[in-house]
């Protein structure tokens, strides 16, 4: 039998890849919690096409709530911060901290989250806030770098396979004016 996992989804592409490795070895539900994508209409394009990973993978699906305020107040002291800087990693820890605690709430003994899988994404940071959340709500964390031997670019594959929108920037206001300046 496989062990329950809560598995964070910030975009369809990633969860592509990265769920269907993560379902060789867990029964994952997935849980699309994204208070940093901006504006509203990104995050609603993101959830829709994570919701056809959801079909066509075959995984329940969690949505948190939307509560951008939450996000732009934890990460307000650091908006001049560059994208991959601290400000990124206070959203890593804010929504893999919302993660855990889902998963302990919905008692699911593991979760993890397939941010790694974007070039643009500390890896090691994301395992990094994972261990230390997992620590603290009593939970295993799915220590991974999905990017490596070529996940992103099958998540890209698989993108195109399943006609998927890809996004052209994190999703946070501050990373789309750095991309789009």
């Amino acid at each position: 039998m496989k062990t329950a996992l809560l598995a964070h989804i910030c975009c369809a592409p990633d969860a592509a890849y990265a769920v269907g490795r993560l379902q060789e070895e867990y029964e994952v539900t997935g849980f699309f919690c994204n208070p940093n994508i901006w504006p509203p209409e990104e995050y609603g394009r993101r959830l829709e096409e994570t919701r056809k990973v959801e079909g066509l993978l075959s995984f329940p699906l969690v949505v948190d709530g939307y509560v951008p305020e939450a996000w732009f107040e934890a990460t307000a002291p650091l908006k001049a911060e560059p994208e991959r800087g601290r400000r990124c990693d206070v959203c890593y820890a804010l929504r893999l901290d919302r993660t855990a605690r889902r998963a302990r709430e919905l008692g699911l003994p593991a979760f993890a989250t397939v941010m790694s899988v974007s070039p643009r994404k500390k890896a090691d940071v994301l395992n990094r806030i994972g261990a230390r959340l997992a620590r603290k709500y009593g939970l295993t964390f799915v220590v991974a770098d999905f990017k490596k031997q070529g996940g992103f670019q099958k998540s890209v594959e698989l993108s195109r396979r399943f006609g998927l929108y890809r996004q052209n920037y994190c999703g946070c206001l501050y990373s789309r004016r750095d991309d789009r300046s």
